[in-house]
């Protein structure tokens, strides 16, 4: 590959039809200076942002009063307030559409499929809102969900938050324990559960997880539980969706809220400690997914979007905000790689998807298993894949592009829960650089800082955003703010510490090099841990690593986990080539001590493997962070006798 060239650009028609040039258009009149090319609407954002963000809400078309304020003072972080006159409804923003179309679409690994109209999406809203309402939900009130990727699950979301309650969602692989951490804090009045969900080629029972949540939870006042796809529920089942539905109202009067008003609460991963609890207002998500999915991502109405995500995600919100662009949102559950490793394409080629968000573990499986899908599919519809949960490598992107597609718009996001957004992100009208972050995202000003909170470029350093943004989060729950301020704030004064170690590119992009509580530190020198990992990416046996520190009468060390490619075993002559190419590559003052070959990593809901929760396990610190892995049985495999180590 050569470093010196991009290794994809946007055909000029492309850019031409991007939205994003439609937006810089209707933008033009209020710029000084010609908005042509994605670094001048950046700048334009950041120098002019009460007309970035209030063009963009006329943009989207946005229903609701907008008021005559955008922002009160946009220099404050934290505290500026956006819209403060504005009264709108999210979920009316999310069903522009009231027609036979298809709005949702259910599929997944066994084959089954599932359409629901806009029509039909707006009736179901109304008789779920309707019987909230009944419930005795209130706004302000909390309903939670404990339910796979069904459209169900959409539906629920859509008629909280249309009468002013609140969302949140558990996501149906977590134990019942990790649901209770996160619900117990909230309170939930109503919570939509399952009977279970399919996964790998087997159906999955929740029943008596989801009773067994619904018990523990005080002030339940209704539990509804959703029949999986294809399954019934058994007579002595509480109450159905069905029924809670049934003889409600099909059409909604919408009420209107102001724009902060609390919509979703997103629960943290919780693999140091207790799940934060972070509320999101209705307005500020609104814009930030919208402007992902309509910019960023070029999603046109008519379109079609699917993300494998859970619901208890963040990108879950994210997918579902692309209903209010008109297109349609296909949902997935299962296995993605099952029942072969061609399903998923399969599944892009029947439902003609044009934005597909995926994860880097899965393009490594496709990588190992010699996969080309651009040998075997069409995929004449796709024309945008992100990847996110991780960083991508170069290699990653080497393989989109000769082995999936040599057209397509690869990206891969940075921000997340946080933020219900980006900081970094992909741009339709601007080439794409292997192994980088394509460009900072609009309206956020971010910027990497050294040790002595100096901002720099190329070198790494702490990410954050030092310009108000509307997804601040509103509060965390029951914060009276100081735990919040904490967070983000107290650190580096005025602005958004993120949490992650990064390094802004000469292109204009970033580089994510781990996270900030994961950098390795030996004797004084701090690095990421991904310049790790892309040392190793000529290894093609090497297909993860976690590097963390481990203290010892010596000093610190660093311990190197590795998963090797199916059917290998780490060798001395292995365990070389590791230490050479992290040497050559990366760093010699971070050599590993030990490498360890492990069958898997622990990663926390979001799917990224978590080297604090690996480093805290080690150093025998308290282990709640467990329940917020999808796979905490990978910590106890960490340290068994029968690992081999070099």
């Amino acid at each position: 590959m050569n470093v010196s060239t991009p290794i994809w650009r946007p055909t000029p028609e492309r850019m031409a039809n991007a939205r994003m040039r439609a937006f810089m258009q209707r933008l033009q009149p209020a710029s000084a200076s010609p908005l042509d090319d994605y670094e001048s609407l950046y700048r334009f954002s950041l120098s002019q942002p009460a007309a970035f963000w209030g063009g963009l809400w006329d943009y989207l078309g946005l229903r609701g009063e907008k008021g005559g304020l955008v922002v009160d003072d946009p220099l404050r972080l934290p505290g500026a307030r956006w819209f403060p006159q504005a009264r709108l409804n999210f979920a009316e923003n999310l069903l522009p559409r009231d027609d036979a179309a298809d709005a949702l679409v259910f599929r997944n690994e066994q084959g089954m499929r599932r359409a629901l109209s806009w029509r039909m999406l707006q009736q179901q809203v109304a008789a779920c809102a309707h019987a909230l309402e009944s419930a005795g939900v209130r706004p302000g009130d909390r309903v939670a969900g404990y339910l796979p990727n069904v459209p169900e699950a959409i539906v629920a979301m859509l008629a909280t938050t249309s009468i002013g309650a609140i969302w949140c969602a558990c996501s149906p692989d977590y134990g019942v324990a990790s649901c209770l951490d996160r619900l117990r804090q909230v309170e939930p009045k109503v919570l939509f559960t399952t009977n279970g969900y399919v996964h790998g080629g087997r159906f999955h029972d929740l029943a008596d997880k989801s009773r067994e949540i619904a018990a523990a939870l005080p002030g339940l006042a209704r539990t509804v539980t959703v029949a999986y796809p294809g399954s019934t529920l058994p007579d002595d089942e509480n109450l159905s969706y069905e029924a809670f539905l049934a003889g409600r109202p099909c059409r909604i009067a919408w009420k209107r809220f102001p724009f902060d008003h609390p919509a979703f609460i997103l629960f943290s991963s919780g693999t140091t400690g207790t799940p934060k609890c972070i509320v999101h207002g209705a307005g500020g998500s609104l814009l930030q997914t919208l402007k992902e999915l309509a910019l960023h991502c070029d999603v046109h109405p008519e379109e079609r979007v699917m993300y494998l995500t859970t619901t208890g995600w963040m990108v879950w919100n994210v997918m579902a905000s692309a209903l209010g662009l008109g297109a349609t949102v296909i949902l997935y559950d299962g296995s993605p790689a099952f029942p072969s490793t061609s399903a998923l394409w399969d599944l892009v080629d029947d439902e003609d998807i044009a934005v597909l968000r995926i994860v880097p573990r899965l393009i490594e499986q496709y990588q190992a298993a010699g996969l080309r899908p651009r040998d075997s599919h069409r995929l004449a519809s796709l024309k945008c894949i992100q990847a996110g949960s991780s960083p991508l490598s170069s290699r990653h992107y080497e393989y989109v592009y000769r082995e999936i597609k040599e057209d397509v718009h690869l990206m891969s996001p940075a921000g997340g829960t946080d933020i219900m957004g980006t900081l970094a992100t992909g741009s339709p009208i601007s080439p794409v650089w292997a192994g980088e972050i394509q460009v900072l995202s609009l309206g956020m000003k971010v910027e990497v800082y050294d040790d002595s909170g100096r901002p720099v470029v190329g070198q790494p350093g702490e990410l954050v955003c030092t310009q108000a943004f509307p997804s601040v989060p509103v509060a965390f729950w029951n914060d009276d703010g100081s735990r919040l301020h904490a967070a983000y704030f107290q650190q580096i004064p005025g602005a958004w510490r993120h949490g992650d170690w990064a390094r802004l590119t000469a292109h204009g992009g970033l580089i994510i090099e781990g996270r900030s509580d994961a950098t390795l530190n030996v004797n004084g020198i701090r690095i990421g841990t991904s310049e790790i990992y892309r040392a190793l990416q000529g290894l093609e046996l090497v297909t993860e690593a976690a590097a963390v520190e481990c203290p010892g009468p010596d000093g610190t060390s660093i311990v190197l986990f590795v998963v090797l490619r199916e059917g290998n075993q780490l060798s001395g002559t292995l365990a070389a080539d590791i230490r050479n190419a992290i040497r050559t590559g990366a760093t010699s003052r971070h050599i590993p001590a030990s490498i360890v070959q492990v069958d898997d990593l622990p990663r926390s809901s979001n799917g990224k493997v978590s080297e604090v929760a690996i480093r805290d396990f080690l150093a025998g610190r308290p282990t709640r962070h467990r329940d917020g892995l999808l796979n905490p049985e990978a910590l106890d495999r960490l340290a068994a006798s029968s690992l081999i180590t070099h």
